[in-house]
Parts: structure tokens; C-alpha cells; sequence
């Protein structure tokens, strides 16, 4: 890849929180070139994942970001479905949530988590590590087989 191409990889948000849906889209609008998609539960996200109406035509995502603390099915439910399915197993997921709770540390990589990060409570901060999160999977580690170049 030259300098001059992107790799452009589409990324799933699943997060309820509509503050953190806002700032995670103006960090992908102002920052990064990828494509972001955003569910707000878990239920939705593993009908998203599997390509269940209405989500028939979803890309398949390059990279999962995750929160834990979701309505209809929690992020840990959701981390353990798709490290379980064989189709889904090799895609990425980094949860990103509010707790600092060592349980919650531990159980997310217990269930196969790719990284564990904290959500920062300001603006600047939380522009920051999605732009760190981006780098590192667009520009650092090799993703398996499917990311476009632009």
C-alpha cells in the first residue's frame, strides 16, 4: 500500500448511549476515513453480525467496538455469541466502556476480547483513544482478508 491509499476498514459500534454514538461519529467524520455503523443493543448488533432483517445487506465489520452495559442482550452476551461462531470468531472486538471494574477486565478477556479500554470522560480524550483504536487496527496489525483499498 502506497502513502496515498487509505485502507478503509467498516467498523460496528454497538453502544446505547447517544453522547458516545455522537462523539464516535464526529471522531470517524473528522478524523478517520472508515465506515461506521452503529446498533444500539445487543440484541441488534448479533442480527447485524449474522445478516438478519433489516440489517440483510451489512457489510461484514472488520472491527467490533463494544460497550458492555447494553438493553436486550449486554455486550458480554454479545462477545461470548461471536467468539463462539465460527464465521464471526476472527473478527476483532474491542470493548470499550465506562467500567474500570477489574471483573469486568477480566471476564472480557475471559471471553476472548482482541482489548479492553475505557471510555475517557472527556471530549478530547475520548477523540483520542478512538483515534489511537483506529490507527492501531488500520495501521499497525493486519486484518484478516475482506478490507477495501481507496
Amino acid at each position: 500500500m502506497t502513502d496515498d491509499q487509505v485502507r478503509v476498514i467498516n467498523v460496528l459500534l454497538v453502544e446505547d448511549d447517544p453522547g458516545d454514538v455522537l462523539m464516535t461519529r464526529e471522531a470517524f467524520d473528522e478524523y478517520l476515513h472508515n465506515r461506521l455503523d452503529v446498533v444500539t443493543d445487543g440484541a441488534a448488533a448479533l442480527s447485524y453480525l449474522r445478516n438478519e432483517p433489516p440489517y440483510a445487506d451489512a457489510p461484514r465489520p472488520d472491527l467490533i467496538l463494544l460497550d458492555l452495559n447494553l438493553p436486550r442482550r449486554d455486550g458480554r452476551e454479545v462477545l461470548a455469541e461471536v467468539k463462539a461462531d465460527p464465521d464471526l470468531a476472527y473478527i476483532p472486538v474491542i470493548v470499550l466502556t465506562t467500567s474500570q471494574a477489574e471483573e469486568d477486565v477480566l471476564r472480557s478477556y475471559q471471553l476472548h476480547a482482541n482489548a479492553y479500554v475505557t471510555k475517557p470522560v472527556d471530549f478530547e480524550g475520548f477523540i483520542e483513544a478512538i483515534k489511537q483504536i483506529d490507527h492501531f487496527f488500520v495501521s499497525v496489525v493486519q486484518l484478516p482478508g475482506g478490507s477495501a483499498i481507496s
